[in-house]
């Protein structure tokens, strides 16, 4: 049976096989590699996902959600018509209409899948993903860190060579830093660390935040649809500072049309507070792997928005190195992560590859300790596993309480680096059953166990009784049980989709509708009659005229869109 890897990203998502020929990349019904991470309901209550979602980000903000991997494994509701969803739901949809478009790519079911996730997902972040996998209708064999999969894909090619070298993978929402060493065919992750909440939409919204500035007391009286094209022209204006040293936007709103500036001096200016972010993980990673700057040979940048150019110099002053980008910074994780499927499935070709990967933070439990005094003081911080561990991992701790006669233990789990759990991230609530004995404390050991997709396993030993148990992280308001993942599985597959052979049509149409509402004067008649033109051409069903006008479309629709930006 076919297994797949996906990058399910923040802003687009992709998904790629091993074959003989080595990693491939699937396209999708438009016949691109890239499928923007965006779900939405069209005129006619259908889903769509894709860049037609994408499109109705701007004309229909009301019924289209993006960049909701932020929110995975959290209560967060996102509201689509008459319903709501989670994030792990709106994920659901992306990688059901990824497994659609393997399936008719490849001609078989698709019913296992790696998924790639940030290295610094937390153990209920991974949970989630793993649960939008099942609801997709997908096994997911294992969750890959996305640096490590960019690392198969570059080290697969070098894989003879011995190096040590520095991935820097900012993608739209989340910065993971690996730093890796390569030799005689393996490839070991020495040390990770990054930041889930830093990535390029981050850097747009600055964009966007300087743009109201300009434009001043008016910004708040915005329309959402008038934000939502805001927010549009600001990330292409952030691309278009990769080609020119300045860019002006044509902003159009009901009563009034602005002339914005960004220049990449002031882009750096209004992003000095990100870029700063940048250094802390990359430093932490080196100095994890007991290394200095000048002992790294190599330094790849994976996610589309390392192609910003005050992040390339950014990272090339500090490590003093150019960076390597010989791969697509957007397809590289993809590659990667159906390198590590290869694997999975012991591939021929890649038998002599061996692939270590670590725990990029460190997993332990609030413990309260002893005064001089001898009363006890809560909210320390207790290591289990340490950041940067090799894994697979099992670790064990003795833990007592703190009175006798104690009949039950209450143990926080936490993710973090700081000595006091009220800075870590919480992961859970466990509740211990303990035999009364009035006279004496109990004893008791706390196992983690932390597997090659980054899930925590937590086992409990009672000392008194040897019983054993394995318990459910508790308490965490993010976490679905599995009665929930069957239940919304089942919802989802019910829903109304729109037909993928109607995919290219549908785009064409969104995007016509989204130039029609970002422009003002006679251009608008202009493009109400290119609408009127193609809706007539589809009424037609030739197939040969409409993909001729819609393809004309494509071209001029563009053209239209290029005059907001000069």
């Amino acid at each position: 049976m076919t297994l797949v890897a996906i990058d399910l990203g923040t802003t687009n998502s992709l998904i790629a096989v091993f074959t003989e020929k080595g990693s491939e990349l699937i396209p999708n019904a438009m016949g691109e590699f890239l499928t923007p991470s965006a779900v939405g309901l069209n005129n006619a209550n259908e889903i769509v996902v894709g860049v037609e979602a994408k499109n109705r980000l701007v004309t229909h903000p009301e019924k289209t959600h993006a960049r909701f991997k932020r929110f995975m494994g959290t209560n967060k509701d996102f509201k689509l018509g008459r319903k709501t969803y989670r994030a792990e739901e709106l994920s659901a949809m992306v990688l059901r209409s990824l497994k659609s478009d393997a399936e008719r790519h490849l001609g078989t079911k698709v019913q296992r899948a790696i998924i790639s996730v940030p290295a610094y997902f937390n153990d209920v972040q991974r949970k989630a993903t793993y649960a939008a996998g099942e609801m997709a209708g997908l096994k997911v064999e294992r969750l890959i860190n996305e640096p490590t999969a960019a690392a198969l894909a570059y080290g697969l090619n070098s894989k003879d060579d011995e190096n040590t070298f520095i991935v820097i993978d900012l993608g739209g929402g989340t910065f993971d830093v690996s730093i890796l060493e390569i030799f005689e065919g393996i490839m070991e992750v020495r040390s990770s660390a990054g930041d889930a909440f830093l990535g390029g939409e981050d850097f747009t919204d600055a964009i966007v935040k300087d743009f109201g500035e300009q434009i001043g007391s008016d910004f708040e009286a915005l329309s959402p649809s008038a934000r939502a094209n805001l927010r549009d022209l600001a990330d292409r204006a952030k691309k278009g500072l990769s080609e020119k040293d300045a860019v002006k936007i044509k902003f159009n709103t009901k009563s009034k049309t602005y002339e914005l500036d960004l220049s990449r001096d002031r882009f750096e200016e209004i992003s000095k507070d990100l870029i700063k972010k940048l250094r802390l993980p990359i430093q932490r990673a080196i100095s994890d792997a007991g290394l200095r700057a000048e002992n790294i040979d190599r330094v790849v940048m994976v996610g589309g928005a390392t192609r910003m150019d005050i992040v390339r110099q950014h990272i090339t002053r500090l490590l003093k190195l150019f960076p390597e980008h010989r791969l697509d910074p957007d397809h590289v994780i993809a590659l990667g992560a159906a390198v590590q499927a290869g694997l999975v499935d012991r591939h021929e070709a890649l038998e002599d590859v061996v692939m270590t990967d670590v725990c990029p933070f460190t997993l332990g439990t609030e413990v309260a300790i002893e005064l001089p005094n001898g009363q006890h003081e809560g909210g320390h911080f207790q290591p289990v596993i340490e950041r940067n561990t090799v894994i697979p991992v099992s670790r064990v701790v003795t833990n007592g309480t703190i009175r006798k006669g104690q009949r039950e233990v209450t143990l926080q789990i936490f993710q973090g680096e700081s000595a006091w759990v009220r800075d870590n991230v919480p992961l859970g609530t466990l509740n211990v059953k303990l035999s009364p004995k009035k006279d004496e404390f109990e004893y008791f050991d706390i196992r983690f166990t932390y597997d090659v997709s980054g899930i925590l396993e937590v086992l409990v030993t009672v000392h008194s009784s040897q019983k054993t148990e394995r318990l459910i992280l508790e308490g965490n308001p993010g976490a679905l049980s599995k009665a929930e993942i069957d239940k919304r599985f089942k919802e989802l597959e019910k829903l109304k989709v729109h037909p993928k052979d109607k995919a290219e049509n549908s785009a064409v149409m969104s995007r016509l509708e989204r130039a029609y509402e970002n422009q003002l004067g006679d251009i608008r008649q202009v493009i109400q009659r290119r609408i009127a033109e193609f809706s007539a051409v589809l009424e037609t069903q030739k197939e040969t005229d409409i993909a001729l006008m819609r393809d004309e479309l494509m071209k001029w629709v563009e053209s239209i869109e290029n005059m907001d930006i000069f």
